[in-house]
Protein backbone atom coordinates (compact mmCIF):
# COMPACT_ATOMS: atom_id res chain seq x y z
CA UNK A 1 0.00 0.00 0.00
CA UNK A 2 2.96 2.35 0.65
CA UNK A 3 2.98 5.44 -2.20
CA UNK A 4 0.13 3.93 -3.71
CA UNK A 5 -2.55 6.37 -3.54
CA UNK A 6 -2.15 10.19 -4.19
CA UNK A 7 -2.08 12.38 -1.33
CA UNK A 8 -4.66 14.68 -2.92
CA UNK A 9 -6.80 11.71 -3.77
CA UNK A 10 -6.50 10.52 -0.31
CA UNK A 11 -7.37 14.03 0.75
CA UNK A 12 -10.58 14.34 -0.68
CA UNK A 13 -11.48 10.57 0.21
CA UNK A 14 -11.19 11.65 3.67
CA UNK A 15 -13.45 14.32 3.08
CA UNK A 16 -16.25 12.20 1.25
CA UNK A 17 -15.66 9.55 4.62
CA UNK A 18 -16.22 12.62 6.51
CA UNK A 19 -19.81 14.22 4.94
CA UNK A 20 -20.85 10.61 4.60
CA UNK A 21 -20.43 9.68 8.46
CA UNK A 22 -22.00 13.26 9.40
CA UNK A 23 -25.14 12.29 7.16
CA UNK A 24 -25.26 9.13 8.31
CA UNK A 25 -25.51 10.20 11.74
CA UNK A 26 -27.20 13.14 12.16
CA UNK A 27 -28.34 12.79 15.39
CA UNK A 28 -24.85 13.84 16.47
CA UNK A 29 -24.51 16.89 14.53
CA UNK A 30 -24.30 19.78 16.56
CA UNK A 31 -24.24 23.79 16.69
CA UNK A 32 -20.78 25.48 16.73
CA UNK A 33 -21.23 29.47 16.90
CA UNK A 34 -18.69 30.87 14.14
CA UNK A 35 -18.08 28.01 12.67
CA UNK A 36 -18.71 28.64 8.93
CA UNK A 37 -15.53 31.60 9.73
CA UNK A 38 -13.21 29.12 11.52
CA UNK A 39 -13.62 26.25 8.84
CA UNK A 40 -13.21 28.57 6.32
CA UNK A 41 -9.93 29.94 7.82
CA UNK A 42 -8.20 26.62 8.10
CA UNK A 43 -9.36 25.47 5.14
CA UNK A 44 -7.98 28.58 3.26
CA UNK A 45 -4.93 28.43 5.49
CA UNK A 46 -4.35 24.81 4.56
CA UNK A 47 -5.10 25.37 0.50
CA UNK A 48 -2.07 28.03 1.38
CA UNK A 49 0.60 26.01 3.03
CA UNK A 50 -0.12 22.99 0.50
CA UNK A 51 -0.06 25.58 -2.52
CA UNK A 52 3.45 26.94 -1.05
CA UNK A 53 4.86 23.57 -0.96
CA UNK A 54 3.95 23.04 -4.50
CA UNK A 55 5.65 26.24 -5.79
CA UNK A 56 8.42 25.48 -3.75
CA UNK A 57 9.08 22.18 -5.31
CA UNK A 58 8.05 23.85 -8.94
CA UNK A 59 10.65 26.62 -8.18
CA UNK A 60 13.04 23.71 -7.36
CA UNK A 61 12.12 21.81 -10.45
CA UNK A 62 11.11 18.33 -8.57
CA UNK A 63 8.03 16.24 -8.89
CA UNK A 64 5.53 17.46 -7.02
CA UNK A 65 4.19 13.51 -7.10
CA UNK A 66 5.51 11.85 -4.18
CA UNK A 67 4.84 8.22 -5.36
CA UNK A 68 7.52 8.36 -7.06
CA UNK A 69 10.23 9.61 -4.96
CA UNK A 70 12.81 8.10 -7.23
CA UNK A 71 11.94 11.16 -9.69
CA UNK A 72 13.07 13.51 -7.01
CA UNK A 73 15.90 15.83 -8.71
CA UNK A 74 17.02 18.00 -5.50
CA UNK A 75 16.19 18.41 -1.51
CA UNK A 76 13.87 21.73 -1.26
CA UNK A 77 14.65 22.56 2.74
CA UNK A 78 14.39 26.74 1.70
CA UNK A 79 10.71 28.91 2.20
CA UNK A 80 7.98 26.33 3.21
CA UNK A 81 10.27 23.54 3.70
CA UNK A 82 12.16 25.23 6.99
CA UNK A 83 8.99 25.20 9.06
CA UNK A 84 7.58 21.59 7.62
CA UNK A 85 9.14 18.69 6.00
CA UNK A 86 5.59 18.05 4.45
CA UNK A 87 3.72 21.56 4.09
CA UNK A 88 1.86 19.64 1.73
CA UNK A 89 0.33 17.11 4.11
CA UNK A 90 -0.10 19.36 6.78
CA UNK A 91 -2.11 21.79 4.57
CA UNK A 92 -4.72 19.05 3.40
CA UNK A 93 -4.52 18.05 7.31
CA UNK A 94 -5.66 21.46 7.81
CA UNK A 95 -8.28 21.77 5.26
CA UNK A 96 -9.49 18.58 6.95
CA UNK A 97 -9.99 19.88 10.14
CA UNK A 98 -12.07 23.07 8.78
CA UNK A 99 -14.41 20.87 6.74
CA UNK A 100 -14.75 18.43 9.94
CA UNK A 101 -15.55 21.98 12.15
CA UNK A 102 -17.71 22.84 9.20
CA UNK A 103 -19.82 19.74 9.45
CA UNK A 104 -19.96 19.50 13.00
CA UNK A 105 -20.24 15.75 13.50
CA UNK A 106 -17.91 13.92 16.47
CA UNK A 107 -17.95 10.80 13.70
CA UNK A 108 -16.36 12.95 11.45
CA UNK A 109 -13.85 14.45 13.27
CA UNK A 110 -12.14 11.17 14.07
CA UNK A 111 -11.18 10.49 10.60
CA UNK A 112 -8.14 13.49 10.22
CA UNK A 113 -6.34 11.61 12.65
CA UNK A 114 -6.54 8.46 10.71
CA UNK A 115 -5.62 10.22 7.75
CA UNK A 116 -2.26 11.43 9.49
CA UNK A 117 -1.82 7.41 10.84
CA UNK A 118 -1.84 6.52 6.78
CA UNK A 119 -0.49 9.03 5.32
CA UNK A 120 2.81 8.33 8.13
CA UNK A 121 2.99 5.08 7.75
CA UNK A 122 2.19 4.75 3.75
CA UNK A 123 3.43 7.58 2.33
CA UNK A 124 5.92 9.73 4.71
CA UNK A 125 8.03 7.10 5.72
CA UNK A 126 8.10 5.56 2.92
CA UNK A 127 9.65 8.74 1.32
CA UNK A 128 11.84 9.45 3.98
CA UNK A 129 13.62 5.85 3.60
CA UNK A 130 14.46 6.77 0.15
CA UNK A 131 15.10 10.26 0.87
CA UNK A 132 17.87 9.34 3.38
CA UNK A 133 19.01 6.88 0.98
CA UNK A 134 19.38 9.48 -2.13
CA UNK A 135 20.51 12.69 -0.34
CA UNK A 136 22.43 10.89 2.99
CA UNK A 137 23.94 12.90 5.61
CA UNK A 138 21.98 16.53 3.74
CA UNK A 139 18.44 14.68 4.54
CA UNK A 140 19.46 13.47 8.25
CA UNK A 141 20.48 16.92 8.83
CA UNK A 142 17.79 17.93 7.36
CA UNK A 143 15.40 15.98 9.72
CA UNK A 144 16.68 17.31 12.67
CA UNK A 145 16.36 20.79 11.66
CA UNK A 146 12.74 20.48 10.95
CA UNK A 147 10.00 18.58 12.29
CA UNK A 148 7.66 16.26 9.91
CA UNK A 149 4.77 17.78 10.49
CA UNK A 150 5.50 21.34 12.34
Amino acid sequence: MALKIPPLVLMLLAALIMWLAAILTPGLTFQLWGRFGFALALVLTGGAIAALGVLQFRAAQTTVDPRYPQQSACLVSNGIYKLSRNPMYLGFLLMLIGWGIWLTNPVSALVPPLFVIYLNRFQIRPEEHFLKQKFDDKYIQYCRRVRRWL
